[in-house]
């Protein structure tokens, strides 16, 4: 069985990460005759240098010092530009050959559109380019808002989000903030789900990094194809199991597009700090063989040592191109590889698997709220998943961690409160031989059983869990049987998206009578039964992985440990409220969720720090201010 503990890389002595002071500031010979700056690459884009040079005509030529302070006061030494990767930059973003300011409209990361005040139309040649109306960005959201909620067809405006991030990402990124609840669900789950099975219908432009077969042995050449250079976050899929539709091959980009999307909006990790990446091994999906509208490569999927050196390949050209701290989220992988790619790389990389460690972390997190209206304990409770693949047994490790943690029991034992279901039944000792090695820790001392009510029947869980990727199968026989032995039965139903989902909310609250304390993956409208509504939960993996990844940013943690993942659920469980109870809601509203993000961020750096894995020192002594403060704002600025 693969273990979220990280207990044996802790310890070992962190001999191989060599310690020593960062210069607090540096020397910076810039000669006055540049016009303007440019990043490293040539390319316009984040300045390396926080410094505006102004235009030589009007200056001397001599060579000037310039001081630039540095944000890290210590710690491992930022060779590869890590730390500050997400500090804002106030240089003029573009070169002398956008002198004519057409190319700045076309420049996602620094266009403004109407909102280019009179003077900066002026200085940088926008005269006739733009309408002579200049808007506030605030009347441009309300302005692209209006626009979007004109489209009836979900995809619809999941296209016109994707064309306004590629055109106005500050714009984007305010629209996102201001609107989360309202569109989170088009950005990402349910609606990315769609987008991937039309990926190759609806592209228009790559939005991250394709790695194929084809780049083998040449994969740290292509990473230094992307033009940020300043890496933070990369979120990689090989799209062999995208949310519950299977195999999407290629076309599972959309995937780390989106997650990186929330990690921008949600945590605030800088957007040019972020690379979304798919390895394109084949896909088994025939249709997709067989489309011709299909990006990825025609093939079935590569496995054994031809994937293995892939992904080795990868995941050392990242370590070598982006450094120690750069965090690594696998996204979508199959069991057969998630599992394995999580252990393998999680003592020489900073790795994180949002659907084994994230979804385990926000389903603890709403488990701990649920507590408050059932009362108890978690060790009190009796849990029975529906599927035991990455998202069950990883919610499952996780809730046998915490319940140790409580009670000072042994793993071994808080397992048998944890039963599972999978597609031959209950798990089972007499099933041992048979079963796949992350299952293993699950089969307990019980007779078969074959279907889920049944199972319900016998073990009479007071928590019953949905993570098969199979809709509908919470039954309302099977929802009435939690009833007749639960005064407030626990129901999760978590598959995406909401096809999948195992049960809606309005099944489970009517086949209840209205008693369940229910969440789901995809979000529901809220329900009324018996003159009552009803507003569910939704354990998004949202609320947890970007302010997760912040927190492990902020201190520049070096590896993930299954205490930080506990802490994490620790905190979101606090953010909710005793209005957010009496409303039956177990998770806090999406419009707090950078204040819930910067809190959690503290809390999972503050546990890096006691671990002695955080790397930027010294530690921060208000760590929810300093998260906040660390915190990407989509505000414009002025351009001189």
């Amino acid at each position: 069985m693969f273990s979220l503990n990280g207990t044996s890389f802790t310890n070992n002595s962190l001999s191989g990460v060599s310690r020593c002071l960062n210069q607090s500031s540096r020397r910076v010979s810039a000669p006055m005759v540049v016009v303007a700056a440019v990043n490293s690459n040539g390319k316009p884009g984040d300045g390396s240098v926080s410094v505006l040079v102004e235009n030589a005509l009007t200056e001397s030529a001599a060579p000037v010092e310039m001081e630039v302070k540095s944000t890290v006061t210590g710690g491992v030494q930022d060779v590869y530009g890590e730390d500050s990767a997400t500090e804002d930059q106030s240089i003029t973003p573009w070169t002398l050959s956008v002198a004519s300011g057409f190319s700045l409209l076309r420049n996602p990361h620094y266009n403004k559109g109407l909102a280019f005040s009179e003077r900066e139309r002026d200085t940088h040649y926008l005269r006739g380019l733009l309408p002579p109306v200049v808007i506030s960005h605030d009347l441009q959201v309300k302005k692209m808002m209006n626009s979007i909620r004109k489209y009836d067809v979900p995809l619809q405006r999941y296209m016109a989000m994707m064309d306004l991030q590629e055109m106005n990402e500050r714009l984007f990124y305010k629209l996102l903030i201001d609107n989360v609840e309202e569109l989170l669900p088009i950005v990402y789950t349910p609606t990315v789900g769609e987008a991937c099975q039309k990926y190759g219908s609806i592209f228009r432009r790559p939005q991250g990094l394709f790695i194929s077969l084809k780049e083998k042995g040449k994969i740290h050449e292509v990473l230094k194809n992307w033009p940020e250079k300043k890496i933070q976050v990369i979120v990689v899929t090989d799209g062999e199991r995208i949310l519950g539709l299977g195999d999407l091959g290629c076309q599972g980009m959309g995937i780390p597009v989106g997650k990186l999307s929330l990690y921008a909006a949600l945590g605030g990790i800088r957007p040019s700090a972020c690379l979304p990446v798919t390895i394109d091994v084949g896909t088994n999906n025939e249709n997709l063989l067989n489309d011709e509208f299909y990006i990825g490569l025609r093939q079935r999927r590569a496995t054994g040592q031809e994937y293995s050196e892939l992904l080795d390949e990868f995941m050392y050209a990242v370590k070598q191109n982006y450094g120690e701290k750069v965090l690594i989220q696998f996204e979508d992988f199959a069991n057969h590889n998630a599992f394995d790619l999580l252990a393998k790389y999680g003592t020489s990389h900073l790795v994180f698997n949002d659907d084994i460690q994230g979804t385990a972390s926000v389903v603890l997190a709403g488990l701990m709220a649920a507590l408050n209206l059932v009362g108890g304990s978690l060790s009190e409770h009796t849990f029975l998943f529906l599927g035991a693949g990455e998202a069950g047994t990883g919610i499952a490790e996780l809730i046998a961690l915490e319940m140790s943690k409580q009670t000072g029991i042994p793993l071994e034992e808080t397992r048998k409160k944890i039963w599972m279901v999978d597609s031959k039944g209950l798990i089972v000792k007499s099933r041992m031989e048979m079963l796949q090695h992350f299952k293993r820790p699950w089969a307990h001392d019980h007779e078969p059983v074959q279907e889920l009510v049944n199972a319900v029947k016998s073990i009479k869980p007071t928590v019953l869990i949905g993570s098969s990727g199979a809709g509908r199968t919470f039954t309302k026989e099977v929802v009435q049987a939690m009833a007749t032995f639960n005064e407030k039965p626990i129901i999760f139903a978590l598959s995406n998206p909401t096809s999948q989902s195992e049960c809606t909310a309005e099944e489970a609250y009517s086949w209840s009578e209205g008693r369940a304390i229910f969440a789901s993956g995809s979000p529901f409208a809220p329900v009324e039964y018996n003159g009552k509504v009803y507003a569910s939960g939704q354990a998004n993996n949202a609320y947890i992985f970007p302010g997760f990844g912040l927190g492990l940013i902020i201190s520049g943690a070096i590896r993930v440990h299954d205490d930080m993942l506990l802490v994490a659920s620790e905190a979101l469980a606090e953010q909710v409220s005793q209005e957010n109870f009496e409303k039956g809601l177990i998770y806090p509203p999406f419009s707090n969720i950078r204040k819930i993000s910067a809190h959690i961020a503290a809390k999972v750096a503050a546990k890096a720090y006691e671990l002695g894995l955080a790397t930027r020192l010294p530690q921060p002594k208000d760590l929810v201010a300093y998260a906040e403060s660390c915190m990407y704002s989509p505000a414009y600025r002025s351009y001189r």
